[in-house]
């Protein structure tokens, strides 16, 4: 499976990706992740002005195969979501990168050290195939 992977992004080990501008982290999940999940039926978006911590689920990625949890790599307070995703779902599978879930004001920017960047992430996701 060739896996698309973009640079100058985050990466968790969960195959969820960050793009960061300024205060503001979108966050998103991975191309690896829309390939292992299959068909994307489902996605259960946070609430807006909620707080998390790095790794906390932040919403369900429900698909044809498996029903999996969407966790934050970085702390902070969602601020958006992506509306478009209850009506689209299956626009996760289309353009993973493009489509981010929601946006969080990052409370800890010192969290991004703890993520892969992209030649770390296509590392990892040899070693998952």
């Amino acid at each position: 499976m060739a896996t698309e992977i973009k640079e100058g992004l985050y990466y968790s080990d969960e195959h969820e990706w960050v793009r960061v501008d300024g205060e503001k982290a979108y966050i998103g999940i991975t191309d690896f992740a829309q390939h292992q999940l299959g068909d994307i039926v489902f996605v259960e978006l946070p609430d807006l002005d909620s707080e998390f911590e790095a790794g906390e689920s932040i919403g369900v990625i429900e698909s044809v195969k498996a029903v999996s949890d969407m966790h934050t790599p970085v702390s902070g307070m969602v601020i958006a979501v992506n509306e478009g995703l209850e009506d689209a779902p299956e626009s996760l599978n289309s353009d993973p990168y493009g489509e981010h879930i929601a946006v969080i004001k990052m409370s800890n920017n010192a969290e991004l050290e703890k993520l892969m960047n992209s030649k770390e992430y296509a590392d990892f996701c040899e070693k998952e195939e």
